[in-house]
C-alpha cells in the first residue's frame, strides 16, 4: 500500500515494535473488514493521521441499521438514510479506539456521526460518512463557528449521571470503558515532572504550576461532569445533511469545561502569525453565553489544556511551541 510517510511514521510512533506488523497487516485486514461488512471501492483518507480510514460502498441497508439496536445492547442508531457510503476505520489496537466505539453508540448520532457496525475485538468500525464533510476550519467566520461548536458541544454532552440508566456491557460499568480525563492531566503532569527531574524543561514554570493548581482545583469541584468528545477542534466537524458533526470521539469523563481547551487553540494551521487578543476574548464570549461557564473557568482550563497539550507534544516529539506560546498568550490576558 501506498501509505502517507507522516501516517506510517505516527502508527510506528505509538505501536513502537508492533507498528510494523500493524502496517503489514493492513492490506489483508481491509480485505477481511471489506468482505464481512460488503463493502467495495474502498479508497483511504488524503490525510491519514493515526488510524487507517477509508471511504467506501456499503451493502449495509436502512433495514440492517435498524437492526443495530440489537448488535449495540445501547441506544438504536436509526436509519442510514438509504445511503451506500459509509467510512471504514481501523484503529489502532488501545484503549482510545475502544472508548471511541462505546462514545459513539452513546451519543447515537446526536452531534455525532452515526456508528453502524462494529467489531470491538478487532478494532475496525464501519461509520456514517458525513457529506459534504466540510470542516469547521474553512469557516472564515470565527464567531460563526464558535456558536456552532458551542452548539454541537450541548447536543452531544452526555451526563455523568446518566450513564447509569444505560445498560452497561457483560464485563463491566461503562465509566470503565471511557478515558478519565484525571488521568490525562495527573498522568501528564507526573511524567513531566519526572522527565525533567521535578522540573519542567523548556515550558515555563510559573504556567505549568498555575495549571497543576486550576486542574487540581477543577478536579475537586467536580463541576457538570460529562462524557465528551475529548478531542473537540475545527477539523473534527464537518458538515453534513443533518447539520454540523463531529468525527473521532476519545470519549473522555470529566468536567464539561474541559471540552473548550482543544477548540480555543485551534484552527492552529491559521495561527502561525498569532492569536489576537481580540479574537480569544470573544470567542470567551460566546461560549460563556452559550455554555454558562464563567469566563475565568474557560481562561483556566484552555491554558491547563495548552500546556498539557505542549508537554504531549514534548513526548512525541512533533513540535511544542505552538502550544506553550498559546498559553504564554492566554496568561497575558
Amino acid at each position: 500500500m501506498n501509505l502517507p510517510p507522516e501516517f506510517v511514521s505516527n502508527v510506528q510512533g505509538v505501536l513502537l515494535e508492533d507498528g510494523r506488523s500493524y502496517l503489514d497487516a493492513l492490506p489483508s485486514l481491509i480485505e477481511e473488514a471489506s468482505e464481512k461488512w460488503g463493502l467495495t471501492d474502498v479508497q483511504s483518507v488524503p490525510n491519514l493521521s493515526y488510524n487507517f480510514v477509508a471511504f467506501a460502498k456499503s451493502s449495509f441497508t436502512a433495514k440492517a441499521a435498524k437492526g443495530a439496536k440489537k448488535e449495540l445492547n445501547l441506544r438504536g442508531l436509526g436509519a442510514l438514510g438509504g445511503s451506500n457510503d459509509v467510512v471504514l476505520k481501523i484503529g489502532l489496537p488501545n484503549r482510545e479506539t475502544r472508548s471511541e466505539m462505546v462514545a459513539l453508540q452513546l451519543f447515537d448520532g446526536k452531534g455525532a456521526c452515526r456508528l453502524l457496525k462494529y467489531d470491538e475485538e478487532r478494532y475496525w468500525m464501519l461509520l456514517e460518512r458525513l457529506k459534504p464533510g466540510v470542516m469547521l476550519s474553512t469557516m472564515e467566520d470565527d464567531e460563526e463557528a464558535t456558536h456552532i461548536a458551542a452548539e454541537v458541544m450541548k447536543r452531544m454532552w452526555i451526563n455523568q449521571d446518566a450513564l447509569g440508566g444505560v445498560p452497561a456491557a457483560e464485563d463491566g460499568g461503562l465509566s470503565d470503558k471511557f478515558i478519565q480525563l484525571t488521568d490525562w492531566f495527573h498522568g501528564g503532569f507526573e511524567r513531566m515532572r519526572k522527565h525533567f527531574n521535578g522540573g519542567t524543561g523548556s515550558l515555563n514554570e510559573k504556567l505549568v504550576e498555575r495549571a497543576e493548581s486550576s486542574v487540581k482545583n477543577f478536579f475537586a469541584e467536580n463541576h457538570n461532569p460529562v462524557l465528551m468528545h475529548g478531542d473537540f477542534h475545527h477539523y473534527n466537524i464537518l458538515s453534513s445533511e443533518r447539520g454540523w458533526l463531529v468525527i473521532d470521539p476519545k470519549g473522555v469523563i470529566g468536567p464539561a469545561g474541559y471540552e473548550v481547551g482543544p477548540f480555543m487553540m485551534n484552527p492552529w494551521d491559521k495561527f502561525s502569525d498569532g492569536i489576537s487578543h481580540q479574537l480569544i476574548l470573544k470567542r470567551i464570549d460566546i461560549l460563556h453565553e452559550r455554555l454558562g461557564f464563567e469566563r475565568e473557568r474557560i481562561l483556566e482550563w484552555s491554558l491547563a489544556h495548552a500546556m498539557l497539550s505542549a508537554w504531549w507534544s514534548i513526548e512525541d516529539d512533533t513540535g511544542w511551541e505552538y502550544a506553550a506560546s498559546f498559553a504564554e498568550m492566554l496568561a497575558s490576558l
